[in-house]
């Protein structure tokens, strides 16, 4: 993991919990799955996604939640002029690209929960 997303991730972990308190913005699939959060830090707003396959177990109901099972992405949603505006991400739909700067819009125009259109 790079410096910065791992510095991203640290400073994630560091926010008083429960952490949906901080989440600024919830991006979802149009069948409700989660998709990405981002949350207010002390050093600024910091995105969160699942960046591949989630693992069920043995009859296992697919939404069923799976607490510390998998691996997160994290980055800061401002993360300069250098870094690429895509973020990966991951629902039970399959695998999404997002955008930085769709999602900074979002929260810009008050959005606190965004459902991205279905896959064709």
């Amino acid at each position: 993991m790079p410096g910065r997303q791992r510095h991203a991730a640290e400073v994630l972990a560091a926010v008083a919990p429960p952490l949906s308190d901080a989440r600024v913005l919830s991006v979802q699939c149009a069948n409700g799955h989660h998709v990405a959060g981002v949350y207010a830090t002390a050093e600024g707003p910091v995105v969160q996604a699942v960046p591949g396959r989630r693992s069920h177990g043995h009859r296992d109901r697919i939404d069923t939640p799976h607490s510390g099972e998998r691996g997160h992405w994290a980055d800061f949603l401002d993360a300069g002029a250098l870094a690429d505006d895509t973020v990966p991400a991951w629902c039970e739909c399959g695998p999404w690209v997002l955008s930085r700067s769709a999602m900074t819009t979002w929260i810009a125009d008050g959005e606190s929960r965004v459902v991205l259109e279905s896959k064709a």
